[in-house]
C-alpha cells in the first residue's frame, strides 16, 4: 500500500523543460509512486523529477528491426537472459561513455533501484558474449507498464539486442507500454515514437492500474 504521505505535483503542469518537482528521497515508495504519476528522478542532491513533453514510446508489438541487426539475432552471436545480474547491468551503465556527459546513475541511483530490483520492481536483460556480459538495459516494472531507465554495450549491437530482446518479452506478457522517456538514435532506429505527454498519462494510469505482469525469470 502506497504511504498517503507521499505525493506528486501534477507532471501536466510540469515547467516548459519537464521539471516536476524538487526534493525527496529515492526509497522504494517514493519511487514507485512516481513511476505510476509519471515522472522519473534524474539528479540526486537534489533529487529532481521530470516528465517531459513529449514523452518517448516503444509500440509493442511494432519494434523494427535493421537488417544488420537481425543478422545478429538470427546468427546467435549473443545469449539474453533476464535478472541473472541487475547488479552488473545498472553498473554496466553507470559506466557507459556519453559523449563527455556525467551519467546521472550515481551510487545512490544504484543503491535505490537495487533496492527496488529485490522489492521485485526493477529488472534487467543481459546480453552476454560467452560468459562476458557484453551489454543490457534495466528499467521498471509496474502493472503491464514497463519503464526503461538506461542501456549499455561494450560489443556492436548488444544494447540493441536489449531492448529487442526486452520488447519481445514485455509483448509476449501482455505489457501495454514500454517508456523509453526520450527519442535517441539508438532507440529511433529500433522504432520509438514520441506521444504527447496528456496521452502518455493517460494510457500510463490504465496500464499501472492492471495486475503485475513481469513473471518467471524469462532466460
Amino acid at each position: 500500500m502506497l504511504d498517503e504521505r507521499l505525493w506528486f505535483p501534477d507532471p501536466r503542469r510540469a515547467r516548459g523543460d519537464g521539471l516536476v518537482a524538487v526534493g525527496g528521497d529515492l526509497g522504494v515508495p517514493r519511487l514507485l509512486l512516481g513511476y505510476r504519476t509519471g515522472v522519473f528522478p534524474w539528479t540526486v542532491g537534489p533529487v529532481t523529477w521530470w516528465s517531459p513533453d513529449p514523452r518517448a514510446i516503444f509500440d509493442l508489438g511494432r519494434i523494427h528491426i535493421p537488417r544488420s541487426l537481425d543478422r545478429t539475432l538470427r546468427k546467435g552471436v549473443f545469449r539474453v537472459t533476464f535478472d541473472a545480474d541487475f547488479g552488473a547491468v545498472i553498473r554496466g551503465c553507470s559506466e557507459a561513455d556519453r559523449a563527455g556527459n556525467p551519467t546521472w546513475i550515481t551510487p545512490e541511483f544504484i543503491s535505490a533501484y537495487e533496492a527496488l530490483h529485490r522489492a521485485g520492481f526493477a529488472h534487467s536483460v543481459e546480453v552476454w558474449s560467452g560468459n562476458t556480459l557484453a551489454g543490457g538495459l534495466y528499467g521498471v516494472a509496474i502493472g503491464r507498464f514497463f519503464a526503461g531507465e538506461s542501456m549499455f554495450h561494450r560489443k556492436s549491437d548488444a544494447s540493441k539486442v536489449a531492448v529487442v530482446s526486452m520488447a519481445e518479452r514485455l509483448h509476449r506478457e501482455g505489457f501495454g507500454m514500454f517508456d523509453t522517456q526520450m527519442v535517441t538514435p539508438v532507440t529511433e532506429s529500433l522504432g520509438a515514437i514520441e506521444i504527447p505527454r496528456e496521452e502518455y498519462l493517460d494510457r500510463l494510469a490504465r496500464v499501472v492500474a492492471e495486475p503485475d505482469a513481469w513473471g518467471g525469470s524469462g532466460a
